[in-house]
């Protein structure tokens, strides 16, 4: 097979859920296991670290692995959904995995995946954990995929565990409350191995703590730790961040190539698993590393989509935030922004609380409102419904690319055009 027919055998034999949702999903263990028996048990090769949480897991895993990169050692970071490229999933020190060495595994393997009965996910990992261990990766920072207890990336004993945030996501297989989702999150810690939680609540700090407590784990707060002064946004490129390290009151002046405000909570979330790593574990990460790796996360690891800014007249911009909690910190942003006229292209997946998410939009744009071409767009139909029902001001069109234009032409220079609402309308574009 070439490497487009190999795609094509992963994503018609085992259905992912970035396709298709809720029938790509295959909790527990036993295959991911069985598999990475049958490849050697890879994944034991190197150092991990292991990331979940409902928003913001991407970005931190983004960072980590481009401060370790920085600090000199070989990095693998395995992250999920991607947006154009399926190897965007799979990096070793910022480089995608080659082609041919996706379609030399599944020619490989592909008896033994079908074998298993593998979910896309389960393959995806296993692809990842395999080709860390050929490309002789010395630590890899590794993405959860959907909750953590049952994910198919949780067979792995980290260095660090970390958890960036619980909010109300895929409630059908997590739970239907916080503290059942936090739960299912909390199943990442290991027995002995501390876990960062990036964003405190009196809603679930008892669950990681009594889930700590029964595995003998330190449960470490990020914002106890470090504590963000003042944040500035000296040019269209990047923010600065002035910080403090609690234990010893030092300050740290320091910069990301990632403009979204969210990331506000995440620089702390990585600046406590930074602290932790170079102070407890046979990692060494040195300040410049420290300082330089943040510098350069999106420009190091290729991370795309998160408050990118595609181009100044009109300021255009997308962001993959998808959910409400997400789309709570992104509305804010937008609603802050200079410009006569805001224009947003946005289109969802079909599992998402609509009325939820969109209650939060700002009333002041318009609404070009469209559908992904893949089977887990929301229909254009239910969202102008729902858009109606708010007071919205919209219009609706049949592609992402027929909105995009019909924004374009309707911005001026001194308007603004935010692309998001999903991973897919981002990916599209």
């Amino acid at each position: 097979m070439n490497y487009t027919q190999t795609l094509e055998f992963l994503f018609t034999a085992m259905p992912s859920f970035q396709r298709v949702g809720a029938e790509a999903y295959k909790p527990g263990l036993e295959r991911i296991v069985s598999f990475c028996q049958h490849l050697g048990n890879p994944q034991r090769n190197y150092y991990t670290i292991h990331v979940a949480g409902t928003n913001g897991k991407g970005s931190v895993s983004h960072m980590l692995a481009s401060i370790l990169q920085q600090a000199g050692y070989r990095t693998g970071l395995f992250t999920s959904p991607h947006l154009a490229d399926f190897r965007e999933r799979i990096r070793v020190d910022g480089e995608m995995m080659p082609k041919q060495k996706v379609v030399n595994f599944v020619d490989k393997h592909h008896a033994k995946m079908q074998e298993l009965d593998l979910s896309f996910f389960e393959m995806t990992a296993a692809m990842a954990f395999d080709y860390f261990d050929q490309s002789d990766v010395e630590v890899a920072i590794i993405e959860t995929g959907l909750g953590g207890r049952l994910d198919a990336t949780n067979l792995i004993t980290p260095l660090l565990s970390v958890v960036t945030n619980i909010s109300m996501e895929h409630t059908e297989f997590l739970g239907d409350t916080i503290a059942k989702i936090a739960a299912e999150k909390a199943g990442i810690i290991k027995k002995s191995v501390p876990v960062i939680i990036g964003e405190a609540s009196d809603e679930y700090n008892h669950v990681f703590e009594q889930r700590a407590a029964e595995l003998n784990s330190r449960v470490i707060y990020a914002e106890k730790e470090w504590v963000l002064n003042s944040v500035e946004h000296f040019d269209n490129h990047n923010q600065h961040f002035s910080m403090e390290r609690t234990r010893d009151n030092r300050n740290y002046e320091l910069d990301i190539d990632l403009l979204g405000n969210y990331q506000r909570h995440n620089i702390i979330t990585a600046c406590a698993a930074v602290d932790y790593l170079a102070e407890q574990t046979p990692l060494t990460i040195s300040r410049r590393a420290f300082r330089e790796g943040l510098a350069l996360t999106a420009e190091t690891t290729g991370l795309a989509g998160r408050w990118q800014v595609l181009s100044r007249e009109p300021y255009t911009v997308c962001d993959t935030g998808h959910n409400a909690a997400g789309m709570r910190y992104v509305a804010e942003q937008l609603e802050a922004l200079e410009c006569d006229k805001l224009y947003c292209v946005i289109g969802f997946a079909k599992e998402k609380a609509l009325e939820d998410i969109m209650q939060l939009l700002p009333r002041k744009a318009h609404y070009i409102f469209t559908r992904a071409s893949i089977e887990r767009a929301r229909n254009v139909e239910d969202i102008a419904a729902v858009a109606e029902r708010l007071g919205l001001d919209f219009e609706c069109a049949s592609s992402v690319t027929e909105a995009v234009s019909r924004a374009k032409h309707l911005a001026t220079q001194n308007d603004a055009i935010f692309i998001g609402g999903s991973n897919f309308v981002v990916a599209e574009l």
